[in-house]
């Protein structure tokens, strides 16, 4: 069985893709960036609170398929410059702390609306 996972604790798609897609037991997220879903509005601040919002939408995307942060197996980090890494594992290991998915983490020459960070993520149920 496949669904599609909508809520708005998440930006909307800014195109023609799902915030995330569930298959069997499976959830594929969407990459995400750090738009504030309330306003619609791209957040202004440092690579930290950029980072710390685009995992905010992972999380709400995740909740809304009925997955949490425990269940994700794989997650790719795009950034605009490599020199972010210390500071993006500083966040991230707040949201990832005793469960350590599996990662990427590349460095890239643009990504949408021109922002800093995108984070996609693929999360599996265990025992379903």
């Amino acid at each position: 069985m496949k669904w599609v996972v909508e809520t708005e604790k998440a930006p909307k798609a800014i195109g023609p893709y799902s915030q995330a897609i569930v298959v069997g037991n499976m959830m594929f997220v969407s990459g995400q960036i750090p738009v504030d879903p309330k306003t619609g509005n791209l957040i202004e601040g440092t690579i930290e609170e950029k980072t710390e919002r685009v995992l905010e939408n992972l999380k709400a995307i995740l909740e809304a398929g009925g997955f949490s942060l425990e269940d994700v197996v794989k997650v790719t980090v795009f950034t605009t410059s490599i020199d972010f890494f210390p500071r993006v594992n500083e966040v991230y290991a707040r949201y990832f702390d005793t469960h350590k998915p599996a990662r990427s983490f590349v460095a890239v020459s643009q990504l949408p609306k021109n922002v800093e960070i995108e984070i996609e993520a693929i999360a599996v149920k265990e025992g379903e």
